[in-house]
């Protein structure tokens, strides 16, 4: 699995156990940085760049790290084509691929020990999309709403 990564200073630590356990494991990984600990670096340079090399390469899947997590999920979303989700729990990475079909994780550092971002990731990674209709057409209709502002019909 191609694997791009990105982040700040605030997940360093994880940021690079993370890049080692994936290297590890066989995946193709390309860092984004941070390449050094900087604690005035800004997440949008390494999170964006993740998220847009995972936009262009649809085989691939990107995680996304920071202090909470939040701020480079948001960046993250701002990506054309991405959704990125927030995952604090496997069972949350799980329901993002499975739901939702994410294609990139955030992970908050100061809240997420190693060994369970490390299992968030793995989880992340491994599961696919389940392609339920009613997941298929949920994702779908965001779609649709980023590409041309088409909202689905109100019930």
């Amino acid at each position: 699995m191609r694997v791009h990564i990105g982040g700040d200073h605030a997940a360093y630590d994880l940021h690079r156990a993370l890049v080692a356990h994936l290297t590890e494991a066989g995946h193709d990984v390309t860092d984004h940085g941070p390449h050094v600990l900087d604690p005035e670096d800004d997440y949008p340079v390494a999170v964006l760049r993740a998220a847009m090399a995972v936009a262009a390469d649809p085989e691939s899947l990107g995680v996304v790290l920071g202090g909470s997590g939040n701020g480079e999920q948001m960046a993250a979303n701002k990506v054309k084509g991405i959704r990125a989700a927030l995952a604090y729990t496997t069972e949350l990475a799980q329901l993002a691929r499975q739901h939702n079909d994410a294609q990139v994780v955030s992970i908050g550092g100061r809240f997420t020990a190693i060994e369970e971002a490390t299992a968030i990731v793995d989880v992340f990674l491994a599961t696919p999309f389940s392609g339920v209709e009613r997941h298929a057409r949920r994702v779908e209709m965001v779609t649709r709403y980023e590409d041309d502002g088409t909202l689905p019909p109100q019930t």
